[in-house]
């Protein structure tokens, strides 16, 4: 029978994340001014909140729609730090006043690619367990 896995070794994480991220970026919005380490640490922290906010939503995808073979938890980490990669990035290219629609599609399209290839690189170093249906003979 197919094992389930569950979601509470990124429960802790996920909170974390979210939590100080979010908490973060309201208090660097509200009580500081855009200097160079406030826009840092702004950047941090919405990577934070973003990935923490991304990470039980892509864990419940990867159950609702199963791979073959399934998602390790080092993916599922990485399909959420995409996320908050995405959201920084488009923050970042905003304050240059350089989002327009196709280059929020064309970055979202290559980060989907970039993860698309690394998904087939993995699959390709991939092992597949060994089962034994019989059992070893003696040699006596």
């Amino acid at each position: 029978m197919e094992e389930k896995s569950n979601f509470k070794p990124f429960g802790f994480s996920a909170l974390a994340l979210a939590l100080i991220g979010w908490v973060g970026v309201y208090l660097i919005i509200t009580m500081s001014l855009p200097f160079v380490w406030s826009r840092w640490g702004f950047f941090a922290l919405l990577l934070m909140a973003l990935t923490g906010t991304a990470l039980p939503i892509v864990y419940f995808l990867h159950q609702r729609f199963p791979a073959e073979p399934p998602a390790d938890a080092n993916v599922i980490l990485r399909q959420a730090m995409w996320v908050g990669v995405y959201g920084v990035t488009l923050a970042w290219l905003q304050l240059g006043r350089l989002l327009s629609l196709y280059v929020i599609l064309g970055l979202a399209g290559g980060l989907l690619a970039a993860e698309y290839f690394i998904r087939i690189r993995e699959n390709a170093h991939r092992h597949p367990p060994v089962i034994h249906d019989e059992e070893p003979h003696d040699a006596s």
